[in-house]
């Protein structure tokens, strides 16, 4: 029985992705021929998606992305990228410095790739192209920074990895073996992200010195100047603030993440309209047609990939694949390698959000077998699946990047594989060392 719902699942998936159909219609599509092939209600189905969007801290969501939109309109954006180059000063590849840096800074703004690929990228991309960097390199640096976006707290697929792993308790075996699992949380998981997403910068800091070194991308100035970043830091004051409200109520407990995405838009509307007044009515106009196109795209998605990872669960799917990969090896870093391969290969061809939905059903079980935390899991998971942001042939921040810089996909491709072998080297590292995910949330009482 399993066998014939793995290939009516999976085998309908894959024919209506091969048709062109989107993803959210070939989920949905291939889990309603299946219910029905089981002789199950449909209307089951229904019920079960629907109830998948109508979770509390899914209302995060619409409220991070809005909050990311109108904080370009409100000349935030800006001034993080002016205070990123002024710190960047003379330091080799300075402007790929300020691209990495300006991608942290509002990484902990937006929670979303592409957003922060398209608000940096305008900047940065044209400031490049005018200081002699290659068009195709200043659009790779931008696309592989970009996606530090989900990795930096507040994050969009930490919400969404969060409503997935809650509802999955560790299997009794592995609560036998190794005691209680430390507990799950979406703050937690924010608090964990902290430290991968620095190491994940860091190799990108380090790839872009060596490539600018070869190509003699020269610093910005000879020296570092402490009046133009003093000024740079004045001017930005309202917009470094902007993460530490954000990040600092949902640590401390002031606010659910949901509360502070509610703050973050409010606090970018008073900024925005009272003290950098650069926030036009045509622009918040403009921020919430953004907001209700990704976040209508992101729903379907979600819709129709819960009825999916429902029906993995229901036929023990997660379970046989557990089995199959301990039968295989019980080695914790053979069985990490495994699924980090597996989940780049799946980052170059499914969106994140979807690949999570779909995959935490079968791959938090077996992580809780081998006594791995699922924070940490989680961690793991979506730095891998940010490296599909800059992989094609899926690639969203690529083709962000191509979009602005006016330059080829196929040749920005070329330029950004450097960066996705530098990535892929510090997942490892996050994924073998698990206190880099845990240690900040431990100091933390988590």
């Amino acid at each position: 029985m399993e066998n014939y719902v793995v290939e009516l699942l999976f085998g309908g998936f894959m024919f209506l992705l091969l048709l062109g159909t989107p993803i959210s219609v070939a989920l949905g599509g291939a889990a309603m021929a299946t219910y029905m092939a089981l002789d199950k209600d449909p209307v089951a189905l229904v019920q079960i998606a629907f109830t998948s969007v109508g979770s509390f801290p899914l209302m995060a969501l619409p409220a991070f992305i809005l909050a990311g939109a109108l904080m370009e309109a409100a000349g935030i954006s800006k001034r993080l990228v002016d205070i990123a180059e002024t710190l960047a000063g003379p330091i080799t590849g300075g402007l790929g410095v300020a691209t990495v840096l300006a991608c942290l800074f509002f990484g902990a703004i937006s929670g979303s790739g592409p957003a922060t690929t398209a608000a940096v990228g305008m900047l940065m991309i044209p400031a490049m192209t005018k200081r002699g960097y290659e068009r195709a390199y200043a659009s790779a640096v931008t696309a592989a920074s970009g996606g530090l976006g989900i990795i930096i707290p507040p994050s969009i697929p930490m919400v969404i990895f969060g409503i997935a792993a809650l509802g999955l308790a560790p299997p009794p075996e592995a609560v036998e073996k190794y005691g209680e699992f430390a507990s799950l949380s979406i703050p937690k998981l924010f608090v964990a992200g902290v430290l991968p997403g620095i190491v994940m910068a860091s190799s990108l800091l380090v790839m872009n010195y060596f490539i600018s070194k070869k190509a003699g991308y020269k610093g910005l100035t000879d020296k570092w100047s402490f009046g133009e970043i003093g000024a740079a830091l004045r001017r930005g004051v309202w917009s470094i603030i902007a993460p530490f409200i954000i990040l600092g109520g949902i640590y401390t407990g002031i606010f659910t993440p949901t509360e502070s995405a509610i703050v973050a838009i409010f606090y970018t509307l008073f900024v925005g309209l009272f003290l950098h007044r650069e926030m036009k009515f045509g622009f918040i106009l403009n921020a919430l047609r953004t907001t209700t196109w990704i976040t209508g795209r992101v729903l379907l998605i979600l819709f129709t990939a819960t009825a999916f990872g429902r029906l993995l669960v229901e036929t023990r799917i997660p379970a046989i694949v557990a089995d199959s990969l301990l039968g295989m090896t019980s080695n914790i870093y053979l069985i990490w390698t495994v699924i980090i391969l597996f989940l780049i290969f799946v980052g170059m061809f499914m969106e994140t959000l979807a690949a999570i939905m779909i995959l935490v059903p079968v791959l938090l079980p077996v992580m809780y077998t081998m006594g791995a935390d699922p924070t940490h899991v989680g961690i793991v998971v979506i730095c891998v699946l940010s490296i599909g942001f800059q992989t094609p042939p899926l690639g969203e921040n690529l083709f962000v990047a191509s979009g602005i810089g006016g330059e080829t996909v196929e040749k920005i491709v070329v330029r950004v594989l450097p960066f996705v072998f530098v990535s892929t080297v510090a997942v490892f590292l996050i994924a073998f060392f698990p206190k880099i995910s845990l240690w900040l949330p431990s100091m933390m009482g988590y």
